[in-house]
């Protein structure tokens, strides 16, 4: 086996099993609308010679099953040397968080992965929707309220029974991990959100920080190009303007004030330029005043909830939806 271009610092998770278990800071993501199999198979491998060992799905994204067998054949040809050398997260859909489809839908994801564990399993939304349903946006007539205690202790269950190393959320509010922190017995070592210079999640950061809590940051170059994207970070005049005086790109200026916050990417890249050119960010630092300046960037949220439930149904306003019993 050769040895990868690039070695990537790994930060330790909190409430792991069996003690110590370390996460990449650098994840490649899944998510693509709609999905190339072959380009994602092929970044895979690519990403894999360059010493990318996090890999980022979701039972929604219909990943899973390529990434499975892009894993089986890397195995096989020794592109890595062992299922120990990878950290893969997926995610439970909106419509299996209910306590008696928690441990069958993991080992649904297992099953199209073809792996006996996952190192991450985070709840994918903190709602629930009607059983059996798979589409995105969510209809809000499929929406029903989520037992969060039941729902946990589920996942909890799965990373007692192995199938997973670590468990976390997606998308949680402080509000909603306080309620998972009143009750957990295994708390959530993972909460994966939207994070990047122009949306910074400042008081999110604050609070997991404060809990244990790591954040992993999804679209942290802003997703441009995807149907919920922006081109509001990879434009921004101020990042342009540092990433020129340090000779560097503006995604590599993104990735590496992530990293300085303590945070994980996970990046969706299968251009192999640039997955060379997002791990080029570990031997050299943001001064002082960048960090101011990028302190001061006027923030915009990108994925608004609006956009994940449609139509709105019986409900007078998403936050009527999302901060309810919902």
């Amino acid at each position: 086996m050769e040895k990868p271009s690039f070695t990537i610092p790994e930060v330790s998770l909190s409430s792991a099993a069996a003690g110590a278990h370390t996460m990449p800071v650098i994840g490649l993501g899944t998510a693509a609308d709609p999905l190339d199999e072959a380009a994602m198979k092929s970044a895979v491998i690519e990403g894999l010679s360059l010493g990318y060992r996090h890999f980022d799905t979701a039972s929604m994204y219909g990943s899973e099953v390529p990434l499975g067998d892009v894993i089986a054949e890397a195995l096989d040809l020794g592109l890595v040397g062992s299922r120990k050398e990878l950290f893969i997260t997926s995610k439970l859909w909106c419509s299996d968080a209910h306590a008696d489809r928690v441990v069958p839908a993991l080992k649904e994801s297992l099953r199209k992965l073809r792996l006996e564990y996952l190192d991450l399993y985070l709840v994918h939304w903190p709602i629930s929707c009607k059983p059996g349903t798979y589409v995105y946006p969510v209809d809000s007539e499929d929406l029903m309220p989520i037992d969060f205690e039941s729902v946990w202790g589920a996942m909890e269950e799965c990373q007692r029974l192995g199938l997973t190393k670590s468990i976390g959320v997606s998308n949680f509010s402080c509000k909603k991990l306080e309620t998972i922190l009143s009750f957990a017995t295994i708390p959530p070592s993972v909460n994966q959100v939207e994070m990047n210079p122009v949306w910074q999640q400042k008081k999110l950061r604050e609070f997991c920080k404060a809990k244990g809590i790591t954040i992993t940051a999804f679209s942290p170059l802003g997703a441009r190009g995807t149907n919920w994207g922006t081109n509001l970070v990879m434009e921004n005049e101020t990042l342009q303007e540092i990433a020129e005086a340090r000779g560097k790109s503006i995604a590599q200026v993104c990735l590496r004030w992530i990293y300085e916050q303590g945070a994980i990417s996970v990046v969706k890249s299968f251009n192999k330029g640039r997955m060379r050119e997002n791990l080029e960010i570990f031997d050299w630092e943001l001064g002082e005043g960048d960090l101011r300046r990028i302190d001061r960037i006027p923030q915009k949220k990108m994925m608004l909830k609006e956009e994940f439930i449609s139509p709105m149904g019986p409900y007078k306003s998403v936050d009527e939806l999302w901060d309810g019993e919902l």
